[in-house]
């Protein structure tokens, strides 16, 4: 019977891969239960399983470009700890990394080989773990990259707009920020499909498919929750100036699923769809 480790696993995507691995033989950290820079602990954590999930990261986008020592530990040197203990037990790992590695400057979604070219501090993290895992170990890895994540666990833009509604007429969002929003729930059981086939090593883009702005998110997921998406009103970036600065386009391309004969993610809205069906969308 195949052992699985999931790191990160008191996460939002963690807690969807405890659901999709249900039934399963499956050792669930958190946090506070393995410290991936700890090369020693996290040896014995992964010692006797045979597939390990990263989902521990450090995703605080602004807070990492004042904190980039912080972010590295956890998304380059945590990712290089995992792979060398995978490795060493003979182990399958998963890098859940993040469209940030690219610049946001394309016009067409980015290719799985696209060469990664971050602008942030938390894209360079995540680039360099991406890095190491490749470099460690490069014919027992694969590296997920995914964008624009909600779910029913844990903080993220759905519910917060959701929030939003219940004490403001209206909401402001940007229309120049394109990505692929996408359901944890389907990423957790698109990387469980992409295990079981023990599709080839590699780059993955793990999104829901089609692409829309913000803007188009927010007023879907008005819609989905019964609220008036006319509440809704278009802004651009200028008006939500950060710390780090945001790719204007994130959609990612899915070849790499179709080469190993598994079918892609769906529609966003689908996606979304279903999501809102299964109470996700509950602030």
């Amino acid at each position: 019977m195949t052992r699985y480790l999931i790191t990160g696993a008191t996460g939002m995507l963690g807690r969807d891969l405890q659901d999709a691995l249900a039934g399963r033989d499956v050792t669930a950290l958190g946090r506070a239960d393995l410290d991936v820079t700890d090369q020693d602990a996290v040896t014995a954590a992964v010692a006797g399983h045979d597939v390990v999930v990263n989902a521990a990261a450090y995703t605080k986008v602004d807070d990492a470009e004042s904190h980039e020592d912080d972010a590295y530990a956890v998304n380059a040197r945590g990712a290089a700890v995992l792979a060398t203990a995978a490795v060493a037990a003979g182990a399958k790992l998963v890098q859940v990394s993040t469209d940030y590695v690219f610049d946001g400057n394309g016009t067409s979604p980015y290719a799985e080989d696209e060469p990664t070219d971050p602008i942030g501090a938390y894209g360079r993290t995540k680039a360099a773990g991406e890095a190491a895992v490749r470099e460690i170990a490069p014919d027992s890895s694969w590296i997920v990259r995914t964008a624009w994540l909600y779910g029913a666990h844990g903080p993220n833009f759905a519910k917060t707009m959701i929030r939003l509604s219940g004490s403001h007429e209206t909401v402001s969002v940007v229309t120049d920020q394109v990505g692929q929003p996408t359901w944890t729930g389907d990423l957790a059981r698109q990387i469980v499909a992409m295990l079981d086939a023990d599709a080839p090593a590699g780059i993955y883009h793990g999104t829901n498919a089609g692409q829309g702005s913000w803007f188009d998110f927010t007023r879907a997921i008005f819609s989905e929750a019964g609220l008036d998406p006319e509440r809704v009103l278009p802004t651009d970036s200028s008006a939500f100036v950060r710390p780090a600065p945001r790719p204007a386009y994130s959609v990612l391309g899915h070849d790499a699923w179709s080469r190993a004969g598994i079918p892609p993610m769906r529609d966003w809205r689908d996606a979304l769809h279903a999501a809102a069906e299964a109470g996700v969308l509950s602030a």
